[in-house]
């Protein structure tokens, strides 16, 4: 293949430098990963071995400006093997990773690149703060230790990113192959025409004519089971969530030896020391305190919200009950269904009417779709951006439907990193996993989950720093879910909630008595919440603090025992074996991150309301002080300079329910 026919090696003629998806093919990728690799090891040796003394200029920049044909594969094959794994793609992953690993290690382990780091003397603020993360970076990936130690860490990487990628595919391809086939409409009472009819069509595109069947989420509680009255089915329907990842049971428990051994080569008492030690909470002390404090409280609201569900219900509530029930406690108490709520979350509405007009009342900026650019599948739609005063300011895409060949969950890509080195515009992505119809309604919850990765987004499309190395979302793990959990309080602000909850067929606001009740319902089922989120945290967090061996399942089980969160009616949001946050997807020891940045997020929510909410002053100064920064400053640091002060964990204890 000459190089002028793959389009991965040389920078994009599109607006923005969109990566030109209409001439990009399975085959390209390899042959670009290969000169990808090459090029930036090139590279690498060439500063290393410079003559002239190394300056922030000939060292640190040069690797900041260094590997763009690998950064640009590497970004559009990892969003797609996400995205749209066809089997192609899922083979090139299966050997790209391990090489992949052993590439960085090559460049992180060079000791007369790490010599001429250490180095270089820096000349401003910006400079010392790039240049102190250059020097930790290549410390935590092992440059200080002895030569047999590193190939050990080489061999660890290695075998991680392959049992990373392992996962990943096992879990899409279980995912699928449980979905729950209903053979009789019957079975699905409770549910919407539309939903049956959509579920129909899921059937057929799968050769099962006249049946009917529903798709697995990722987290364990699945949408349905607040609708369906046949608890046989929604029995079956849990039974399927909770079974998935079978084969990579074996999976784990290696993927947590082998982090535990990596932990200790590098100076850690575990794997959960290793990543503590450069995120904003620093030590396991800290997380652990903070999840003491909330596990009692939230255990004792969930033990009540099941007693008075098993009062309703009259027997046991099981784990596939309690939605069922919780839905029917929510109608009774507040007179209010989600049936009723979804004609009112229509995509599109809710999309350009809520999200962008939001963002647009907040922070002054507009959004025109541009049917002329394109994604890697027909259902990507793509938004230029501009400033209030028509400056643009990058793209925005969006993959709002789920698919067979898509991951589950909900989550934000960067294609192209905002740079004032580079002169590179941000090119953002969200990724959600919404059922297509006609029309396509939402779930509160989804149009929530909407919001909240727009925040990410926002983080990106804001980046204004000088270093690719800082660009958006490059912010600690316990950090960059705040800004995304801050745009969720615009899906409940009264003036965006009026301009996007519009019935889709008439085009009538959601009566105002069906907003009270649903922003009163805010609170209720808390407990629940609380503890199948803490579940799933203490279980990453057991995983990788006191893993010495044995089986998953009974690791999990006296993980969860010993945690105080066994509460068999509320499993965890995720059980180990599918578990993708912490296995495949950077969240390792990081689950805590979520409720972690709640507290920031509450506590900046408090200053939204007492700043009088939605008004562009208040708009500019988080984009400016916070959302603008990256990675550029200490994240904390950068919550002070918006906040005045450190952030206080009593607004979340209020919002959660758990004063």
């Amino acid at each position: 293949m000459t190089p002028a026919a793959n389009p991965f090696l040389s920078p994009s003629t599109l607006p923005y430098q969109l990566p030109p998806f209409l001439e990009i093919a399975e085959e390209h990728y390899a042959p670009a990963f290969e000169q990808g690799m090459a090029e930036h090891l090139a590279e690498v040796e060439e500063i290393a071995g410079n003559p002239e003394p190394p300056t922030f200029e000939n060292t640190i920049e040069a690797l900041e400006r260094s590997g763009e044909i690998l950064d640009r594969v590497s970004t559009v094959f990892y969003n797609q093997a996400s995205s749209h794994a066809t089997p192609g793609i899922q083979e090139i992953q299966k050997g790209i990773t391990p090489r992949l690993a052993k590439h960085a290690d090559a460049i992180t382990l060079n000791a007369k690149l790490f010599a001429r780091i250490q180095a270089v003397e820096a000349e401003d603020d910006e400079q010392r703060w790039l240049l102190d993360r250059y020097v930790t970076d290549f410390t935590r990936a092992g440059a200080l230790l002895a030569p047999e130690d590193q190939e050990r860490l080489k061999l660890l990487n290695e075998r991680l990113s392959t049992l990373a990628t392992d996962f990943q595919q096992n879990l899409l391809a279980d995912t699928n192959d449980r979905a729950v086939v209903v053979d009789d409409a019957a079975e699905l009472d409770g549910l919407t025409s539309d939903t049956v009819e959509g579920l129909r069509e899921n059937a057929k595109a799968r050769d099962l004519d006249g049946k009917y069947l529903i798709t697995l989420v990722l987290p364990t509680s699945q949408p349905y089971l607040t609708e369906l009255t046949d608890r046989s089915l929604r029995q079956r329907l849990h039974e399927a969530s909770t079974g998935r990842g079978g084969a990579n049971a074996e999976l784990i428990t290696e993927i947590a030896r082998l982090r535990q051994e990596r932990a200790v080569l590098l100076g850690y008492a575990n794997h959960a020391e290793y990543v503590l030690a450069d995120q904003t909470a620093k030590t396991t002390q800290a997380v652990s305190d903070m999840l003491d404090r909330l596990v009692p409280p939230a255990v004792a609201n969930a033990r009540k919200e099941q007693a008075d569900l098993e009062e309703i219900a009259g027997h046991a509530v099981q784990a596939w009950d309690w939605p069922f029930y919780a839905e029917k406690v929510r109608k009774a108490r507040y007179d209010i269904d989600s049936a009723r709520m979804r004609p009112y979350f229509e995509l599109d509405t809710v999309l350009k009417q809520g999200v962008f007009y939001a963002a647009t009342r907040l922070y002054g900026i507009t959004f025109t779709e541009r049917e002329d650019l394109h994604g890697y599948h027909p259902d990507v739609r793509v938004f230029e951006v501009f400033d209030e005063d028509g400056t643009p300011i990058g793209l925005f895409l969006g993959d709002f439907y789920a698919r067979a060949s898509k991951r589950g969950g909900a989550w934000m890509n960067s294609l192209v990193k905002q740079s004032s080195l580079t002169g590179a515009k941000p090119v953002v992505m969200n990724n959600l996993n919404i059922v297509k119809g006609e029309p396509t309604l939402m779930t509160f919850d989804e149009v929530n989950t909407m919001f909240h990765e727009f925040g990410h987004a926002l983080h990106a499309l804001f980046s204004d720093v000088r270093f690719p190395r800082f660009s958006g979302t490059a912010v600690p793990r316990d950090f960059v879910e705040y800004p995304s959990q801050v745009n969720e309080m615009w899906a409940t602000d009264p003036e965006i909630l009026a301009n996007y909850a519009k019935h889709h067929e008439t085009g009538e606001p959601m009566p105002q008595d069906l907003v009270d009740r649903m922003l009163e319902t805010q609170k209720f089922n808390q407990g629940f919440a609380t503890v199948e989120y803490l579940a799933a945290t203490l279980l990453d967090w057991a995983w990788h603090t006191s893993y010495t061996g044995g089986g998953a399942e009974e690791f999990e089980a006296e993980a969860l025992r010993t945690a105080g969160v066994d509460v068999p009616a509320v499993p965890p949001r995720y059980r180990s074996t599918y578990f993708a946050h912490i296995w495949s997807s950077g969240y390792s020891a990081g689950y805590y991150s979520y409720i972690w940045s709640e507290v920031l997020d509450a506590d900046t929510v408090e200053w939204f309301a007492e700043n009088g909410g939605l008004r562009r002053e208040n708009g500019d100064k988080f984009r400016k002080e916070l959302l603008s920064k990256g990675g550029s400053v200490d994240a904390l640091t950068a919550f002070r300079n918006f906040r005045g002060r450190d952030p206080r964990i009593e607004p979340l204890l209020d919002r959660r329910g758990l004063l």
